[in-house]
């Protein structure tokens, strides 16, 4: 299998929310809402496009990586409920304490991000070994 496109996939990924995170420091409080309700919107198709993909034979895996993606949509939408709670008070405080636990949030989601990548490298590797060992393997059954 050739990992190269999911990795191409991953990495305009990140390069789209490198992207975001820089102009969102200079964009208006309706234009950071609107890339805020854009994004919201992308994690929620991409979990429903995960639970589309889902077949029986590897439901367990795929299963426990839709699960961590419904997770991670629920958290954003309690942030985006939370911030849209907000948004018509001036509690000052409120919306400091709000800030804080949504930083924490991305915080974490970059460091799980991070981990995923990891994993996803070590699975790549694992994949790789496996073939080329059911190869070698064959190709040895089909010498005899």
């Amino acid at each position: 299998m050739d990992f190269s496109a999911h990795l191409d996939s991953l990495q305009k990924h990140v390069t789209e929310a490198q992207s975001a995170a820089k102009t969102a420091a200079t964009e208006s409080h309706e234009k950071l809402k609107q890339q805020i309700d854009r994004a919201h919107d992308d994690v929620n198709k991409a979990v429903s496009e995960a639970k589309q993909k889902t077949d029986a034979g590897a439901a367990d895996a795929r299963g426990k990586w839709q699960q961590l993606r419904a997770d991670a949509a629920a958290r954003t939408n309690e942030a985006k409920a939370r911030i849209d709670k907000r948004s018509g008070q001036i509690d000052a405080a409120a919306a400091a304490a709000d800030a804080d636990w949504v930083e924490a949030d991305a915080v974490d989601a970059i460091e799980f991000a991070e981990w995923s990548v990891d994993q996803a490298r070590l699975a790549m590797l694992n994949a790789i070994y496996a073939r080329a060992e059911a190869d070698t393997r064959a190709a040895a059954a089909a010498a005899r």
